[in-house]
């Protein structure tokens, strides 16, 4: 069972690095550069509506229902992505294939906390957050291998074989009762929270645009505004609401939430922009730059196994103080450290992060299903995984812009410089190409855009220990299921 939550976890994580590995290749081959971005845009957006809906059928239909109905969905977005002959094609069934996959990762936490008692949960929830990790290293190979020897529709197809053996296991090793649909589904909270979840990551996909729509983010800003207001007004008056509003009076969950969010928009940037600064600045290949993140994905599983230790001892808010110390150190060493560092450095600082990112993932997770009722395990955890995601969709846009604007200023200040000349940085293939006497000056340039991008990153993390101050209750974590 265990094995089977796993491999799916491992499914939809490989998915979104594997397809920007074969991104080039499908984009000169539907001849489609203009809409690339909503290839992956468009997987978030319908991934992030999708999370709470199915915790609330989770809970009041069975996780196991669920959970096959949602990797049924993946598989055949995946397969007809595989398919897609045209760019607006495959954007249509990356939205299908993102609607199914986000059943997977909060369905496949609710059912660890169904089948394991506290501490245990905690050491599973690590090795099947562990699956994105190392999804991050074996993506890009395995991408390239299926690109250069067999095609691009592959990296869907894939998921075919995997996505059947996963429901046979879910179907014959995951017994739980028939639950009776007591009330019906909450129509009108769903459509409000949708409206307003799209509203807010659109704007941000427009932020992280150039030029800037300004009026397109003041609409949906309003938008947002509005459909957050009747979401609320809704979920007050609804019988069993999607969300219920009651938990937002609980301390824990709010603070534990808001945590991982902030915590998670950090996470972000130093997954996508550690590489560039190995690639760019130190000019080491690709494959040595992805070896630069995985010490945090080892030990990620080594701070999880800590937090299941700590959650019979200490409070939530103690131990996230202790997770955010790990991560501190290593917002604080990104921002301090010169240009050329060495390698093992940053091989060093991916162990001392990958320590708090377990042990803050796995403490937020475990401590929201602890303070709900076991009747919104599903509710609760969905609610975390969205706030994951939104964290690193929302904040992904701020850094583009961080990097983007100091890049621009760095090269207007520069002498002989161009945006092209940074792109080609960036590669290390291409960096021969600059001159030598360029080549310093440009390194600087990114230098400089990521020291920024990794400030903000500081930031967050400073943002969510004032947060953590608002939950300084002293009592233990209790388990909650019956």
């Amino acid at each position: 069972m265990t094995i089977a939550l796993f491999v799916a976890t491992f499914m939809c994580a490989i998915e979104g690095t594997i397809v920007s590995t074969a991104m080039p290749t499908i984009v000169g081959d539907l001849r489609g550069v203009a809409l690339m971005n909503w290839v992956f845009s468009i997987f978030l957006l319908t991934n992030a509506i999708a999370t709470p809906i199915y915790g609330k059928l989770a809970d009041s239909i069975g996780r196991k229902p669920i959970f096959m109905i949602g990797t049924t969905i993946f598989i055949i977005g995946s397969v007809m992505s595989g398919l897609s002959n045209s760019m607006i094609i495959l954007i249509f069934w990356r939205a299908i294939q993102g609607i199914g996959g986000d059943a997977i990762l909060p369905v496949a936490n609710t059912i660890i906390a169904d089948i394991y008692p506290l501490e245990k949960r905690a050491q599973v929830l690590g090795l099947n957050s562990s699956a994105w990790g190392i999804a991050s290293v074996i993506a890009p190979l395995l991408g390239g291998f299926i690109v250069d020897n067999l095609s691009w529709h592959w990296i869907f197809f894939i998921n075919l074989p995997i996505g059947i053996i996963v429901l046979l296991m879910i179907q014959f090793f995951l017994h739980e009762e028939k639950r009776k649909i007591e009330s019906k589904m909450d129509i009108g909270g769903t459509a409000w929270l949708t409206i307003m979840l799209l509203a807010v990551m659109y704007a941000f996909q427009v932020i992280g645009q150039t030029p800037i729509r300004w009026e397109i983010v003041a609409g949906c800003t309003i938008l947002t505004i509005v459909s957050a207001m009747m979401f609320i007004r809704k979920e007050r008056l609804a019988s069993d609401p999607l969300i219920p509003m009651e938990l937002f009076g609980n301390r824990t969950f709010v603070v534990q939430n808001l945590v991982i969010a902030l915590m998670s928009g950090f996470l972000i940037a130093y997954e996508v922009y550690l590489p560039d600064w190995t690639q760019g600045i130190l000019g080491l290949r690709a494959s040595m730059a992805g070896f630069a993140v995985t010490p945090s994905s080892l030990m990620w599983i080594v701070g999880s196994f800590i937090a299941g230790k700590l959650l019979v001892k200490l409070s939530p808010s103690q131990i996230i103080n202790i997770s955010l110390a790990f991560i501190l150190i290593g917002a604080i060493t990104m921002v301090v450290i010169p240009a050329y560092t060495p390698f093992t450095a940053f091989l060093l600082i991916s162990t001392i992060c990958g320590i708090g990112f377990g042990l803050t993932t796995t403490t937020s997770i475990i401590s929201v299903q602890n303070v709900v009722k076991p009747t919104e395990i599903g509710v609760a955890t969905s609610f975390n995984t969205l706030c994951r995601t939104l964290g690193q969709t929302l904040m992904i846009s701020v850094f583009g812009i961080v990097m983007n604007m100091t890049m621009l200023r760095g090269v207007r200040q520069t002498d002989g410089a161009t945006l092209k000349m940074m792109d080609k940085l960036i590669n290390p293939q291409t960096a021969n190409e600059l001159s030598g006497a360029i080549l310093p000056k440009l390194r600087m340039i990114l230098y400089n855009s990521l020291h920024n991008v990794f400030v903000v990153g500081l930031i967050l993390i400073l943002t969510a220990y004032a947060i953590n101050w608002f939950d300084r209750k002293k009592t233990d974590v209790q388990d909650q299921r019956p």
